[in-house]
């Protein structure tokens, strides 16, 4: 999660010198070049049904191609530490989703934390963020709010997944349909695209966010969820807003108003309110 928080604020110096769909299609096609060993079925795994297949494509649908469009679209239009407060969301979402579409019960205390993620957006909403416009704001809002959506079910998929196949596998191979989906997309700008005129620091940038966007933070997530249940683990992606406001305030400059502050305050409680009940659960 810290690291996702990290890409998520160094992205906006990435949009800056690539279109958004190449930026996309560069980061798959990266991935797969670093993953290709992982693709293959070990002897000890089962071949894939119908049903895990149509996950992995939805996995990688919501997960990496529509998250990375809303993500990349929105922090264009906003700013890091807005990406960061509306980040701090994804519990609330999760238990949103797990309500409507598991038919789970909301605990009083994840509603306060719902409220809390939703009071947290809306204050961030209202703030200016540089040099964009509130229109612009807005959009970007909106679609960082999406990219949260899109993470919330990537996160209840992905729990499905791991219990019939290994993390480093459904890494690779939710990447791959990242690839396919962007590729045309990224195909099109590329073509009048001058790569020679990107600066060799922007390409190791590119690398670190490649590898550690679609290869080192999947397999880490993945593997964790073997070991710690999905409500357990939501405590953890209170380390993305946190990351993502600091790579924006200590590296881009981004000023933090006191609007921000108290916006990212309620964000913060809202992710420890939805997450308090189950790690009173796993303690018992």
């Amino acid at each position: 999660m810290a690291l996702v928080g990290s890409y998520v604020g160094l992205s906006k110096v990435l949009i800056g010198v690539f279109p958004i769909f190449l930026l996309a299609g560069l980061r798959f096609a990266i991935a797969t070049v670093a993953m290709a060993g992982w693709v293959r079925r070990s002897a000890t795994e089962a071949t894939l049904a119908p049903r895990q297949r149509g996950l992995l494509f939805l996995e990688s649908f919501f997960g990496n191609f529509l998250f990375s469009i809303c993500m990349l679209f929105g922090v264009g239009l906003s700013s890091a530490v807005a990406a960061g407060v509306i980040m701090a969301g994804i519990p609330a979402a999760v238990a949103l989703l797990s309500r409507v579409f598991l038919r789970e019960r909301i605990a009083p205390r994840v509603a306060w934390g719902i409220a809390c993620a939703v009071g947290g957006i809306a204050l961030v909403s209202l703030t200016k963020h540089g040099s964009s416009s509130g229109a612009s704001s807005v959009l970007g809002n909106a679609l960082l709010v999406g990219a949260v959506l899109c993470e919330a079910t990537y996160v209840v998929i992905g729990k499905k997944l791991t219990g019939n196949m290994s993390p480093r596998r459904i890494s690779a191979l939710i990447n791959l349909w990242g690839l396919a989906l962007v590729a045309p997309l990224a195909l099109w700008q590329a073509r009048g695209f001058d790569f020679a005129a990107v600066a060799p620091a922007s390409w190791w940038l590119l690398l670190f966010y490649s590898i550690a966007a679609s290869m080192v933070t999947v397999w880490l997530w993945m593997t964790g969820l073997t070991r710690v249940p999905a409500s357990s683990a939501g405590i953890f992606t209170v380390l993305l807003p946190v990351s993502a406001a600091a790579v924006g305030v200590l590296y881009l400059g981004e000023p933090f108003s006191a609007a921000q502050g108290g916006a990212f305050a309620l964000a913060l409680a809202g992710v420890v309110l939805a997450t308090w009940p189950a790690r009173s659960t796993t303690a018992r």
